[in-house]
């Protein structure tokens, strides 16, 4: 459990270092929807040359348009992915994990051998990792067809209305209900593929990363539609993915689809309403 917290809290700093150097002299709600909660905090507490001094000492490049244009760029926009993803996810993976320490912990007291913990986390990283190599690549390719904005935002209403709605559909499909079910039951996972050697706990842990996968791409892929340096956000998907885990059915993963499908469905009438002739 340190070593999920350590790794998470180092995310969400990351994170929260990259929002202050972006709100430095800045709006907070150019950063997407909810986002304008800090404006109201710093219009009471001048905080920008706090923040501007921190950002340039362990941020100093930009990840704005111009940013995500060259390599180091792109690595730099990749870092704030892994940042996202260990910030977001590891959170979630915790009753796995403590699931898979309390089958340890009762094979230890019958002194039969048991691989650490860390062996599987480092395997549901991995997957997460690969995911975030994924979708930096994804931004720098939107970035460059002019559907994000420098902010890393998206550009209009109708694309993100379009992820909206089509992170609204898989949560009805059967892929999902299937990653999200293997997620909520772990206890029955590990005692039908038990290992003793680490090179098996390792690829139960990207097994399980796997199935988290399944269950979370098309959330994670929202950040794009609200900003992907949108906090609130975050904290908010955060929440319902570890809610869906945590649930005993998908009703509450067919309840988000639909929620999904109606912002999605606002967003394409609002771009919709303003395109059409008047």
């Amino acid at each position: 459990m340190a070593c999920l917290l350590s790794l998470a809290g180092l995310g969400w700093a990351y994170l929260g270092l990259l929002v202050a150097g972006h709100l430095a002299g800045e709006e907070a709600n150019r950063l997407g929807p909810g986002m304008g909660v800090f404006d109201l905090v710093l219009r009471h507490h001048d905080l920008g040359i706090f923040a501007r001094a921190i950002y340039a000492a362990i941020c100093q490049p930009s990840f704005g348009h111009a940013a995500v244009s060259g390599l180091w760029g792109a690595a730099l926009v990749f870092a704030m992915w892994l940042a996202m993803t260990l910030a977001m996810m590891l959170p979630t993976a915790g009753p796995m994990i403590v699931t898979y320490a309390e089958i340890a912990e009762t094979a230890v007291a019958k002194g039969e051998p048991v691989v650490s913990p860390l062996a599987l986390i480092a395997g549901y990283v991995a997957i997460w990792i690969g995911f975030a190599l994924v979708a930096s690549s994804l931004q720098v390719a939107l970035t460059q067809a002019g559907l994000l904005d420098p902010t890393m935002g998206a550009v209009g209403p109708l694309f993100s209305g379009a992820i909206f709605l089509a992170a609204g559909a898989y949560q009805f499909s059967a892929l999902k209900h299937a990653c999200v079910t293997l997620c909520q039951r772990p206890f029955p996972f590990f005692l039908a593929n038990w290992s003793t050697a680490p090179a098996g706990i390792l690829r139960l842990g990207l097994r399980q990363g796997t199935y988290c996968l399944g269950c979370c791409w098309a959330m994670m892929l929202l950040m794009f539609a609200v900003g992907v340096m949108n906090v609130i956000w975050m904290a908010a998907l955060g929440l319902i993915m570890a809610t869906e885990k945590l649930a005993a059915t998908t009703r509450f993963s067919r309840a988000v689809g639909v929620g999904f499908g109606l912002i999605g469905m606002g967003l394409v009438g609002t771009a919709i309403a303003a395109h059409w002739p008047r």
